[in-house]
């Protein structure tokens, strides 16, 4: 009996040793999963030749087609199915970069200015028949004007950058719904043109508030 409870001690020391070093390989082999993670998911971030960015450049390229399109030739139809092509890649190079695990920091870049030329250019356009889509313009200019001053704070503030909140997704698509329907609608109504861009402008300005104040409280080191 005395031999046996000689070896009792020895035994659970064992075991406890045992249960150290596997406690002890499975952190190890958790770090070398993490560490492999960041790497693959650094070497992602500098990608340049993704499928995103392809489709940003794409857009890039289709603004002074619609712009000769709409300025030069006067073909409506057609200007407003660029216009339309335009905004489906801009929805689908999102999807892929979200779900494919494509997202990259150059397409950070790159998908944002290709928005906001591609807006920027059809407005110029539409001003020259609607002189109040001057209004959506000057507010797209102060908005991402504003956002990017606020912007580059944040990221040296936190070191990170924020993707859109759903109110910048909904501007976005009131944007596009309202330039293609004074596209392909060409004796549209004054009064249903001013609803239109009134709503439109309306959502721009409510984004930019919650954007501005978004912004200012990461800015503050108040972000959730």
């Amino acid at each position: 009996m005395s031999g046996g409870r000689s070896a009792e001690p020895a035994i659970l020391g064992y075991r406890e040793n045992r249960n150290r070093v596997m406690i002890a390989h499975k952190e190890e082999m958790r770090m070398i999963r993490a560490e492999k993670y960041r790497d693959k998911r650094d070497d992602s971030q500098n990608r340049i030749v993704t499928i995103p960015n392809i489709l940003s450049l794409f857009r890039l390229c289709l603004i002074p087609v619609f712009v000769w399109l709409y300025c030069a030739e006067k073909n409506f139809v057609w200007t407003g199915v660029i216009l339309i092509l335009s905004g489906v890649t801009d929805t689908v190079d999102g999807f892929v970069a979200r779900h494919f695990h494509m997202t990259s920091n150059l397409g950070k870049v790159l998908d944002p200015v290709a928005d906001k030329l591609t807006q920027a250019s059809m407005l110029f356009c539409l001003l020259t028949r609607f002189p109040l889509m001057a209004v959506p313009l000057a507010v797209m200019v102060v908005k991402e004007c504003f956002m990017g001053i606020t912007g580059l704070m944040v990221i040296r503030r936190t070191g990170h950058v924020f993707g859109a909140d759903w109110h910048g997704k909904v501007t976005t698509w009131l944007l596009y719904a309202m330039m293609i329907l004074h596209v392909f609608w060409y004796d549209i109504p004054g009064s249903v043109s001013a609803g239109v861009i009134t709503v439109c402008v309306g959502m721009m300005l409510l984004s930019l508030i919650l954007y501005g104040l978004h912004n200012i409280r990461a800015i503050r080191g108040k972000t959730d």
